[in-house]
């Protein structure tokens, strides 16, 4: 594995291909409170690009045009909160978009079990560390720990997306997932409106 440092924005010409396995580091959970420090991205070969944004201006035209690229499918994992960042901070909403948190909300109904380490473990034979997970994301130096860590969230995902669609195809559930992901970004822009607790299709 090789992870590739940029500061600032991903660089001129780079190709990661029809599908980029995408995830983002922020100084917290709260939308407005916290803000977007760094994006890692892996084409599945095993290696990964780890982004550290300029803020606040947030000056990455090259991430910006990747995230928005219709041709360029980008796979998260719980990606309703990176999603959210990226139009908040980037100005950008994110499409082609595929979740494996949703995915395997529908696909593995035998557990309630869907985080990514555990999903790692089971569909892809990987046991991840966290113990990076609550570090320094806005530091002035990230260190190697850090970039392995970001790393980690991503190299994985295609190996767990292309399980996973066996899975939804196996139980008749891929065009729900479909569905699913299609409104995501819309599910995101629904969290940045203040609808972030409160399920609108609820009865009450």
């Amino acid at each position: 594995m090789t992870v590739y440092f940029h500061e600032g924005d991903l660089p001129d010409g780079l190709d990661l291909g029809p599908e980029v396995a995408i995830d983002s580091e922020t100084m917290g959970l709260r939308f407005r409170r916290d803000p977007l420090c760094v994006v890692q991205l892996s084409s599945g070969d095993g290696n990964a690009h780890v982004v550290r944004l300029s803020r606040p201006d947030y000056d990455c035209p090259n991430l910006k045009r990747l995230l928005t690229d219709p041709k360029v499918l980008k796979i998260f994992h719980f990606g309703r909160f990176d999603i959210g960042m990226f139009e908040l901070h980037l100005g950008v909403e994110t499409r082609p978009v595929y979740c494996t948190k949703i995915a395997s909300k529908l696909a593995r109904t035998y557990t309630d079990r869907h985080g990514l380490k555990d999903v790692s473990r089971e569909l892809a034979g990987v046991d991840m560390s966290k113990a990076q997970q609550s570090s320094d994301w806005g530091a002035a130096q990230l260190s190697q720990a850090q970039l392995d860590y970001a790393a980690s969230d991503v190299l994985y995902l295609h190996v767990i997306m292309n399980r996973l669609n066996e899975m939804l195809v196996r139980e008749g559930r891929m065009e729900l997932a479909q569905a699913c992901f299609d409104f995501l970004p819309v599910r995101s822009r629904l969290d940045l409106a203040g609808w972030d607790e409160i399920d609108i299709f609820a009865h009450a």
